[in-house]
């Protein structure tokens, strides 16, 4: 009876050692860490235009547009796309500025939802095409099919990173599945000019709503594997770049 009794207080203490379990459903749930399959069937999705009030993000020496602007402008883009097929919350849809931190408390806590982010990039005047950033395992099927979306439209890359695992605040410290996707990059004088084309603007949001009506309706289903699952504590403003 002692052994017996031994041993499982064994396993007790082993399971409450263990980490997060990247074996079970997703239930659309809130959770910390999002080591689980990626979302099905969520009926909410949160969409941040980046940026916005006193901070411009990148500026295109070509055009003249300010980021912020653009990623407005996509963003109501994309809400009007999802219109009626799920519900469309706003982070901003106005020109205001919300801290990061900000950003990432609103949308955690919500259940049956999903987050992506939306930007406009900057580097050397060589590098075009657009990136996706994802942190959690439940946020690999939906990055991996806004990464096919936009590439889909893009008409050509080059240098660029494609799709990139990254903790970032708004890849990890929101408690749903979470994307960030970079559209294009205005330090490319020819990829400034596509961006500030509306109707570039518009294939992009059509594509990056078929991208999510396609993750609600089949899950993670035709995009890979899973990645294995990494502990890290959330994203801080003193990290070091990269990190």
């Amino acid at each position: 009876m002692k052994s017996g009794l031994a041993a499982l207080f064994a396993c007790l203490l082993a399971a409450s050692c263990a980490g997060p379990s990247t074996s079970g459903s997703n239930n659309g749930r809130p959770d910390e860490w999002g080591h689980r399959p990626g979302p099905q069937g969520f009926d909410t999705v949160i969409i941040d235009a980046g940026h916005g009030g006193k901070d411009p993000g990148a500026i295109s020496r070509t055009t003249g547009q300010r980021e912020k602007d653009l990623a407005l402008d996509t963003a109501q883009r994309l809400k009007r796309h999802l219109g009626g097929r799920v519900k469309v919350r706003m982070m901003r849809d106005d020109d205001r500025f919300i801290e990061l931190d900000d950003r990432a408390s609103r949308a955690s806590g919500k259940g049956n939802t999903i987050l992506l982010s939306l930007h406009y990039n900057s580097s050397g005047a060589g590098v075009r095409g657009p990136e996706t950033y994802y942190w959690r395992v439940d946020s690999h099927g939906l990055a991996t099919r806004i990464q096919r979306a936009m590439a889909s439209v893009s008409p050509a890359e080059s240098g660029n990173r494609g799709m990139v695992r990254r903790r970032l605040r708004l890849t990890r410290n929101p408690d749903i599945p979470c994307v960030l996707a970079e559209i294009g990059y205005l330090s490319n004088p020819a990829e400034a000019r596509l961006c500030a084309d509306p109707a570039y603007r518009e294939k992009m949001a059509a594509a990056l709503a078929r991208a999510i009506l396609d993750q609600q309706s089949k899950g993670d289903a035709g995009t890979g594997a899973l990645p294995r699952p990494i502990y890290a504590p959330p994203s801080r403003p003193t990290d070091p770049a990269g990190s």
